[in-house]
């Protein structure tokens, strides 16, 4: 009985150990997430060193119709688009609100935190996600998906 109350203690001792770690990177995951969001709507030149440079980058344009086209793209072709975007944000005061944020434990170290987009002066909310792990002990974004209702995104579309 007393081997047994042992086992017992010591296995309750490893989940909780195990729980807090997990919950500790989900909650470094979210600050990461809520660090992004600050920088993006400040116009930080932070925000370039929060991707992987070999991040996947999708635009999901929602077109007028409801249809859904991924448009895929890398990790220095949108930092260049973003940055020459970023004059014309920062004049209209262009940022984006967050809501129903959630992180997912892909495992491997890895978080996906999904969350719904509304920009400003819209009524509507559009859905996003990042995949973020930390690289060489730094949270970086693996992968983003962000739709979006500007329809300008499909030239970029691959062509098949």
């Amino acid at each position: 009985m007393k081997k047994l109350l042992s086992i017992m203690f010591v296995f309750t001792m490893l989940l909780t150990v195990g729980l807090k770690a997990f919950a500790d990177d989900s909650q470094e995951a979210l600050n990461f997430f809520n660090s992004y969001v600050n920088a993006a709507n400040t116009y930080s030149p932070a925000v370039a060193t929060m991707y992987s440079p070999s991040a996947k980058i999708i635009r999901q344009v929602v077109k007028p119709d409801g249809g859904l086209v991924d448009v895929n793209t890398d990790t220095a072709t949108y930092i260049k688009q973003m940055k020459i975007g970023q004059a014309g944000a920062k004049l209209r005061g262009y940022k984006n609100n967050y809501s129903n944020v959630s992180v997912t434990s892909l495992g491997n170290g890895a978080y996906k935190i999904s969350s719904l987009r509304q920009p400003k002066g819209e009524t509507y909310k559009l859905k996003t996600y990042m995949i973020v792990k930390k690289i060489n002990g730094k949270w970086q974004i693996t992968e983003e998906m962000m739709q979006t209702k500007e329809q300008i995104f499909l030239k970029y579309a691959n062509k098949k």
